[in-house]
């Protein structure tokens, strides 16, 4: 038996909902230590970056490594446990896997914040979860206390993702259009990219778990409009008893039909984004400004999704020479043509 794995988050974190459905579905041993930085458990190695979920992999000489980012630690797991894997082999599949998830973790994570944050009835409700996610054991005027703190801070802080009363159409237009899309992909086989979840269907999951379940505002409209969607959350949740035997990926040519509403409301939204945070950060702007879907759109910089753009390059650019002209083809008609340079 492997060691088990031991991971830190909180509930109300997408990617920490995202890592333990992909550790059930994967079959690895795991533990979760439900914790935040702010009551950190004893005796844990601290990360340089304080992020949710830490993952704490143990070394042979009984120390643990903390590991932050959902990303490349799905890309160790696949390295250190065999079977049931979540990236496809094909390298044209892998890129859209990467593309995808990518975007749930960066984009889809926009109004996911903004809807816990922007309406007043989603921040009464967020600010007591939480308090209680943080400390369950809290007397209830601490909590409230800490509720009320942490609503100012984060209503204060909506424009970090780019939220405010100008983006807050483009924000909520891009989450229905996503639950269309999603709606239509999943009757084609299920999941994302074939009959069998992949790494893109655990980032989208992931901040779904929040937008379907705990946001009022959002979780009715998904729940409302797009009940399969709502559905696919819970079957999702917990996929360790999918028999993944004779279970396929799409072939690339199904790919590309299957995913081009995807692809293209990645284009419309995400890599406008991308490129404009780029640019911005290439001038030492502390802030982007860039049109997104017929509007202004404002925000900082941030450094790390400049990565996110090098590495969706780097993938376009290190295909094989006939999957990296399809793709390219692909990316053009999608409006993401900013990823092949």
């Amino acid at each position: 038996m492997p060691q088990r794995l031991e991971l830190m988050g909180v509930p109300g974190s997408p990617y920490t909902r995202k890592m333990l459905a992909l550790l059930r579905y994967r079959h690895i041993p795991y533990s979760v230590i439900w914790a935040g930085y702010r009551v950190p458990p004893e005796g844990y190695p601290r990360p340089k970056v304080k992020l949710l979920p830490t993952v704490f992999f143990p070394e042979t000489d009984g120390s643990l490594t903390p590991a932050v980012d959902s990303t490349p630690i799905i890309r160790r797991l696949e390295k250190d446990y065999a079977g049931r894997a979540a990236l496809p082999v094909d390298p044209e599949l892998q890129f859209y896997c990467d593309l995808i998830e990518d975007y749930a973790d960066e984009w889809l994570t926009k109004p996911m914040f903004h809807y816990r944050w922007y309406h007043a009835p989603d921040r009464a409700n967020a600010g007591p979860m939480i308090a209680y996610w943080s400390v369950n054991t809290s007397p209830r005027q601490d909590a409230e206390a800490f509720s009320d703190q942490i609503t100012k801070t984060q209503f204060e802080r909506l424009y970090v993702v780019g939220s405010n009363e100008v983006t807050a159409r483009t924000i909520e237009d891009s989450y229905i259009r996503f639950l269309r899309i999603l709606d239509v992909l999943l009757q084609i086989r299920g999941y994302v990219l074939g009959a069998r979840p992949s790494a893109a269907d655990f980032a989208i999951y992931g901040q779904l778990t929040q937008l379907g379940v705990i946001e009022p505002t959002s979780a009715a409209i998904m729940a409302r409009d797009f009940p399969r969607v709502r559905a696919w959350v819970d079957l999702v949740e917990d996929l360790s008893g999918l028999k993944s035997n004779g279970a396929e990926w799409f072939s690339p040519e199904e790919a590309r039909a299957a995913l081009g509403p995807l692809l293209s409301e990645i284009g419309r939204v995400y890599i406008p984004f991308l490129l404009a945070n780029a640019a911005a950060a290439e001038r030492s702007d502390g802030s982007l400004s860039a049109e997104i879907d017929g509007r202004t759109w404002t925000q900082p910089t941030f450094p790390y999704q400049v990565k996110c753009l090098e590495a969706l390059r780097n993938s376009v650019a290190s295909l094989p020479e006939s999957p990296k002209q399809a793709v390219a083809a692909v990316l053009a008609l999608a409006g993401c043509a900013g990823l092949s340079l």
